[in-house]
Order: C-alpha cells, then structure tokens, then sequence
C-alpha cells in the first residue's frame, strides 16, 4: 500500500496519539482508509472499474470508512478513526482538510450527476457531521460534531446544529477568532436557553411585583 508524503505528514501533526511514523504507517486505519482510496482513484481514473471497487471494498472492511473511488480529495487529507466516514462518488474535497469518526458526505438524489458536496482547504469536520447534497463548503470552514448541513458555507465560518446555522463569520459572532478545533464551538442552543431563562426570571419578577402591590 503506497502512502502519499502528504497524507503522512498530515497524520503525524494532527494525531497527537501517534508514536511515530512506523507506527502510523502500520496501524493508523485512517491513513490506511486513505491510502487505499487513493489506488481506487487512480484505477477508476484509468477506468479499471472493477479494480477500485475491489479495493474501495477491502477498504471498507478494513477499516470502517467508505470513499467512493470517483471522489477528488486533495493533498494532506486526514481522518482520524477511520469508524463510519462515507464519501460519496462526486465529493469534491480540498487540500489539508480534517475529517473526524462518523462524517457523512451524502447525497441527496438518486440523480447521476454531481450529487455530493464540494468541500474547500483547511475544513474541519467534527464527528458525526453530515453534509449533504452538492454544496459547497467555503475554506477555513469549521462544522461542529453533530451537525447537519444542507447549504452552502461561506468562507471561514463555523457551523453548529440542527439543521445547521452559520454561528461565526471571519472571527466575529453572528466573538472569537476562528481556529481550527472542532471541540470549540458556540453553544448556540445553550446560548438561546440562557436567554429563554432570564426572560422567565423578568416575567416571574413582574408577576410577582405586581401581586404585591
């Protein structure tokens, strides 16, 4: 199995529970997961079909992630645990992107064309995310663990929920700069329960002045 530079080096400074390069190259299944999806690619590119899809298939069992041999990824690609990421045949994904257990980049139709999303450079993706459809994801964007999105992002943004809300825009609260950890997000429902609870505490202040007037 050839192991792209890039997709090492990537490992070795996102993985902070890697003892060395050796130990990536044997037992890290997401840079196994990519490795392999790179053969796929390139046979499916030369229209070996039935090569990738083997492959694409060994893949899968060997690790847990499924990326469609028709999918563009980019240079410094990093999944750490490989566990449950599927990537489907038209995702277009940019250069030193990260993507955590359990992301989804779905479709939305049963249509043959360009049905899944574009992602751009330096995108982090927390776990269990799912982005569906062929949208497109700016640069320097952040999604949360969790999140559902289903429209396009703009440039260095965070997005957190349910369907998922852009929370941050270039640094600015829509209050912190953006930085690329997905364990640091607002907590927009939190945020919004907060206001919810001091609107009661208002109103049960109000009631009870006027009672005892």
């Amino acid at each position: 199995m050839k192991i792209e530079p890039g997709d090492l080096a990537a490992v070795m400074e996102r993985d902070p529970a890697i003892i060395d390069e050796e130990d990536a190259r044997k037992y890290h299944t997401g840079l196994h997961a990519v490795s392999m999806y790179r053969e796929s690619h390139r046979l499916w590119m030369e229209g070996d079909l039935k090569r990738a899809r083997k492959i694409n298939y060994n893949a899968h069992k060997l690790t847990g992630c499924d990326i469609h041999p028709g999918a563009t990824v980019g240079t410094g690609f990093f999944i750490d645990h490989a566990t449950g990421v599927v990537i489907g045949e038209t995702a277009v994904i940019g250069d030193d992107v990260t993507l955590y257990q359990g992301v989804t980049l779905g479709g939305v139709s049963f249509e043959k064309g360009k049905r899944h999303p574009t992602i751009g450079d330096r995108v982090v993706i927390g776990a269990n995310a799912t982005v569906l459809g062929n949208i497109v994801i700016g640069n320097d964007v952040r999604i949360g663990a969790g999140s559902v999105v289903l429209k396009d992002v703009p440039h260095n943004s965070t997005v957190v929920g349910v369907p998922g809300q852009i929370v941050e825009r270039d640094g600015v609260k829509i209050e912190k700069k953006v930085v690329l950890m997905h364990n640091d997000i607002p907590d927009r429902i939190g945020e919004e329960l907060c206001k919810l609870k001091s609107e009661i505490e208002r109103l049960n202040a109000l009631v009870e002045e006027r009672r005892n007037r």
